[in-house]
């Protein structure tokens, strides 16, 4: 399992999870999985019935926001907002490499903390938002 990279005190992201790693992220105290990714976005990419399920065995929440990469829509980042805020913490999200969440994430921050300090955050977990600057300053 890829250790996941934490935002914020909610919320931690990370790449495609594998429904077996769910045992294991709801031992490192996750409570919620936030998955950003569309069905069948890749031929071995488990679809979200198999990650929902694994969730519930594992005690967690789970809630499906799936997202196309560079489409990401003001809607698509207060139905990300909402599930933060409607989810038991800590919170896993993820997608195919942790970007989207993360973009999602930044995104749905806009009034909480400046678009610098969102992208400088992103970038210590290892993701580059710098290109979503001008949409979170403008927000």
């Amino acid at each position: 399992m890829t250790q996941p990279k934490r935002l914020s005190d909610r919320l931690s992201v990370t790449p495609q999870i594998d429904p077996a790693g769910m045992q294991d992220l709801a031992a490192a105290g996750f409570r919620s999985v936030i998955s950003n990714r569309p069905d069948g976005e890749d031929p071995d990419q488990p679809d979200w019935a198999t990650i929902e399920q694994a969730a519930r065995r594992a005690g967690m929440e789970a809630r499906h926001i799936p997202v196309t990469p560079g489409a990401i829509t003001n809607e698509d980042a207060a139905r990300f907002r909402a599930a933060l805020e409607e989810l038991p913490e800590p919170i896993v999200g993820f997608c195919r490499t942790g970007a989207r969440s993360t973009s999602l994430w930044a995104l749905s921050n806009t009034d909480q903390r400046p678009a610098e300090e969102l992208i400088r955050a992103a970038a210590d977990a290892g993701y580059d938002i710098a290109a979503l600057r001008d949409r979170l300053a403008q927000s």
